[in-house]
């Protein structure tokens, strides 16, 4: 990564939170991003989530310090603690690993940070400003820069409770109120298809009162690791059952802001409807080697848009399309 800068500050208030689990290099790289902050938390705490393989955690923690890496108060700048073996797996989630760090944790703010990820340097010295001087913010975050796979910028947008409803508007890395986190349970160990990240961020969001917000600031804050996942049909079947276990979880939020949050996910799904669509029409190999989209045109779903959909694909591959009654 790189020396670290030698007029590095300590924020004595901000404790950062890495969870590891067979991330291998990329967990040293990350841990290395936290230390090579402009404002450097005081404390990190690595969690080992059951990995296989001690020797990237290992690493992790002799990771140097300092520029000098001197003795004294950074000796044991970071810490080390490894979960019980709770399933088969020897894996308890990055739900229980984060809030067994959490709960280790003696500050009022926490950094949290998946293994792999990375901070850019300024983004405790961006981010922890944001939550000095407003307490109606829960946590703050910055843009994404992707690597790996996906070369992009992901521009999270933040906001209040009722943004947060029919999608997660906050990055997982981020800097939160520690007491906040106690207040609403910490984080719900039981999911662990993923998206724990949207639910608490609505948990945040409502323990922090009616005009609690989660802010993103407007810059390149972290690095995020993108990596061959599963196919789109199987996260969104994740996600739905995801939905299913946020919205018995904050039912009266939903509640309160059922018009709100239809709307959006319905405009949601209209942009998604919009984009591969547009695909087909300049990709119309599509409709030969994609099953899926080969059934959708013979059977264009209905009152959804699908059929309009199917017209305007049609009618793009034909000059002027018509097809006779039977």
């Amino acid at each position: 990564m790189g020396s670290m800068a030698s007029h590095q500050r300590i924020a004595q208030d901000v404790t950062a939170v890495v969870t590891a689990c067979g991330q291998g290099t990329g967990l040293v790289e990350s841990v290395e991003s936290v230390l090579g902050q402009s404002v450097r938390p005081v404390r990190i705490i690595v969690v080992d989530d059951g990995s296989a393989d001690r020797a990237d955690v290992d690493a992790a923690l002799h990771a140097p310090k300092t520029p000098e890496s001197h003795a004294g108060d950074d000796a044991d700048c970071v810490t080390i603690v490894r979960l019980d073996h709770v399933r088969l797996d020897h894996n308890s989630g990055v739900s229980a690993a984060r809030n067994a760090g959490i709960a280790l944790a003696n500050t009022p703010y926490i950094c949290v940070l998946d293994g792999g990820d990375r901070l850019l340097p300024h983004f405790v010295e961006r981010t922890l400003p944001v939550l000095h001087d407003d307490t109606n913010v829960v946590a703050a975050s910055g843009l994404l820069k992707c690597f790996g796979v996906l070369n992009g910028v992901v521009r999270p947008v933040g906001g209040t409770l009722a943004d947060f409803l029919p999608r997660d508007c906050c990055p997982s890395a981020c800097l939160l109120r520690r007491g906040l986190w106690e207040r609403r349970g910490g984080y719900d160990e039981s999911m662990r298809e993923g998206f724990e990240d949207w639910e608490f961020h609505i948990g945040l969001l409502e323990a922090g009162g009616p005009d609690a917000r989660i802010e993103v600031v407007d810059e390149l804050l972290v690095n995020l690791r993108t990596l061959p996942g599963q196919s789109g049909t199987t996260y969104m079947e994740r996600r739905s059952r995801a939905l299913g276990r946020i919205i018995s979880r904050h039912r009266e939020s939903y509640a309160a802001h059922v018009e709100s949050t239809a709307l959006a996910l319905d405009a949601l799904a209209g942009d998604r409807l919009r984009m591969w669509e547009d695909a087909v029409q300049v990709h119309p190999e599509l409709l030969q080697h994609s099953m899926h989209t080969r059934s959708f045109m013979g059977h264009p779903t209905f009152g959804d848009g699908g059929v309009e959909a199917a017209v305007r694909i049609n009618r793009a591959r034909c000059s002027a399309p018509f097809y006779p009654a039977e």
